[in-house]
């Protein structure tokens, strides 16, 4: 098959690498892709945003099928389009896309739907948000509605924090057309997951689970980032706690997107947060995350080209119980550049990456890199690297990916050095998964 992939990060090399191993993988392109994933397809200089532009380069090379990375495109209409020119493409229309693109149609409809969720409101007036702050009281959680790169979500510790939050979303200050309208939610004290299925609009095959780091400090502290780190799967996931995910949130999901005539394809990624053992609903991703992909697709034990185009051509129930899981664990590290999740430094020289890859089941995935004039590579984003370890349990696969950082010459990256810190501090599991 030939098969075009949108992105240029992260979850896009991940995607790339696994893709071209694929005995159904022919011609594999990449738009706009980075220098990571050049090695295993041909990069074309098509922005993510220039639809017209990706819908000509499929047409002239007859791609088979269009897997599209990130959520830009997405909401933006891309699948829409090339729907209609009759190129099967993996991912979810624009109204489907609307689970991530906008937090109060997310809310709103698993609301409808009963699926447990923390208490909200919508708001487009600042007084208004502001008295049902007060009403609620600290901590309390506003989000920006619409996308905002990981970036807009705010937990205020105090009223007067959540109303400043507040203004400066709805101003434009803070994250411009995003905050046009926000979410404002009741704080859940608890542990948070990823889960995450494939849907072909009316089935749907359970992949895995993962947990994410999304702060930029060890321990939890700091400003809220798109993610500094996963593991998969999630020390918190049993068979039960799958069960409850699958009965209350996913098939209620699939088939009330169905029912509402508008049916999911895609990812669906629930973020959710457990509370006294009890799975709550905090909001829908419509793409595999960064860096929860990088550790997933470590794990899959099941031919990626297949499975997408099943899912892109509506036969999912032709495979759904072919697909199988490694028992292992994999756990990704992320390193960003000086002054993340502000301003990052860019065009820093990073060497020894080569090295890193040596080092036992470990892939350093290129996240936000390119090549200067001398052809090194540098950084070009603020979540610069995935260093991505897989082994039999979370303490190898940890080990193993801080011992290929530390071989890495970045003096101006940085990363968190308590990945799966939890998951090592639970009860019975301080040896690993």
């Amino acid at each position: 098959m030939n098969i075009l992939l949108i992105g240029s990060g992260g979850r896009e090399h991940a995607l790339a690498w696994l893709l071209k191993q694929s005995p159904r993988c022919g011609k594999l392109y990449c738009a706009p892709g980075n220098p990571g994933i050049a090695d295993s397809a041909e990069c074309v200089a098509i922005a993510i945003d220039d639809l017209d532009g990706i819908i000509t380069f499929a047409k002239d090379k007859k791609i088979d099928l269009v897997i599209v990375g990130p959520e830009g495109p997405l909401v933006g209409g891309l699948a829409d389009m090339l729907d209609r020119h009759g190129i099967a493409v993996f991912g979810p229309s624009s109204e489907a896309a609307q689970l991530e693109g906008s937090k109060a149609f997310m809310k709103d409809f698993v609301s409808r739907h009963k699926i447990p969720t923390a208490a909200y409101g919508r708001f487009t007036d600042a007084d208004e948000a502001e008295r049902f702050i007060r009403k609620t009281g600290a901590p309390i959680v506003v989000k920006a509605d619409g996308l905002a790169a990981g970036k807009g979500v705010i937990i205020a510790l105090s009223v007067e924090e959540a109303i400043t939050a507040t203004r400066e979303m709805l101003s434009g200050v803070a994250f411009g057309a995003a905050g046009r309208e926000v979410v404002i939610e009741e704080f859940l004290d608890g542990e948070e997951l990823s889960y995450f299925v494939i849907a072909d609009g009316r089935t749907f095959v359970p992949l895995t689970s993962a947990q994410d780091h999304k702060r930029v400090g060890d321990g939890d502290t700091g400003l809220n980032t798109g993610g500094m780190g996963a593991y998969s799967p999630a020390h918190l996931m049993t068979p039960e706690m799958e069960q409850k995910i699958l009965d209350r949130m996913i098939r209620p999901t699939i088939d009330g997107m169905m029912r509402e005539n508008n049916p999911f394809k895609g990812v669906l990624f629930a973020g959710i947060m457990v509370v006294k053992g009890e799975p709550i609903l905090l909001e829908y991703n419509t793409r595999f995350g960064d860096p929860e992909c990088q550790t997933i697709l470590s794990r899959l034990d099941y031919d990626l080209v297949t499975l997408l185009d099943a899912a892109a051509r509506g036969k999912l129930d032709t495979i759904r119980d072919q697909v199988k899981w490694k028992d292992a664990v994999a756990l990704c590290v992320v390193m960003a550049a000086e002054g993340y999740p502000g301003t990052p430094r860019k065009d820093t020289v990073i060497r020894g990456i080569d090295l890193a890859d040596t080092v036992e089941g470990v892939k350093v995935f290129h996240a936000g890199t390119a090549r200067n004039e001398k052809g090194e590579i540098v950084a070009a984003g603020g979540r610069v690297l995935g260093v991505t370890a897989y082994a039999k349990d979370v303490a190898t696969a940890r080990a193993n990916a801080y011992q290929a950082v530390d071989l890495l010459n970045w003096p101006e990256g940085f990363c968190r050095r308590d990945i799966a810190w939890r998951a090592l501090s639970a009860p019975g599991l301080k040896k690993g998964l």
